[in-house]
């Protein structure tokens, strides 16, 4: 099995590559699996009724947000963990502290080494699409699958009083914007 990404010719409007044809890359999503085909699933792989599965799905994901807008770093099982966090404006003044210094609230998740590791040794292919939208090429991964960690110390350099780690590079579009350099953003 093998991870797909796309490598589009696009014309970029800002940064320093600027009015320039450049190929970006981003993953090709699959569809979306719906909670009933993957409860449907496990119910299957764990020899559990769909039944006791939905009832099990349902309580773990009640729990897993009541935990974690509590301030816990919650286990998922097999995956990693998950826990929200923030990201905010610093002052120097205790007096100037308040709620709107919050510029946005985050889910952050930490996978597990054997999450990572799988991924690191999954193959990429790209496919290569000019700017009229023909395919120009073929690629498989021979990299050495380096897997991106999140720095979630709040001196971060991605931002001012970060609080829970970088967001990464990424534009709305899911793909890593070319006129960002690392993970900064």
């Amino acid at each position: 099995m093998a991870l797909k990404v796309k490598a589009k010719e696009t014309l970029l409007k800002i940064g320093k590559y600027a009015d320039t044809y450049r190929y970006v890359m981003q993953p090709e999503l699959y569809i979306a699996l719906t909670q009933e085909k993957v409860i449907r699933e496990a119910a299957l792989r764990s020899g559990v009724s769909k039944g006791v599965m939905q009832a099990c799905w349902d309580a773990a994901g009640e729990v897993i947000k009541a935990w974690a807008t509590e301030g816990h770093s919650v286990a998922l099982p097999g995956l990693g963990t998950m826990r929200f966090g923030l990201r905010a404006k610093s002052v120097a003044n205790v007096n100037d502290v308040k709620t709107s210094l919050i510029s946005s609230r985050r889910i952050i998740f930490t996978p597990d080494v054997d999450l990572k590791d799988e991924l690191a040794n999954t193959a990429i292919q790209i496919t290569c699409y000019d700017r009229t939208g023909k395919e120009v090429k073929r690629v498989t991964s021979t990299d050495p699958g380096d897997i991106e960690e999140e720095d979630p110390s709040p001196d971060s350099p991605d931002g001012e009083g970060n609080q829970g780690g970088n967001t990464g590079g990424n534009t709305g579009g899911g793909g890593t914007d070319p006129n960002v350099g690392g993970d900064d953003h």
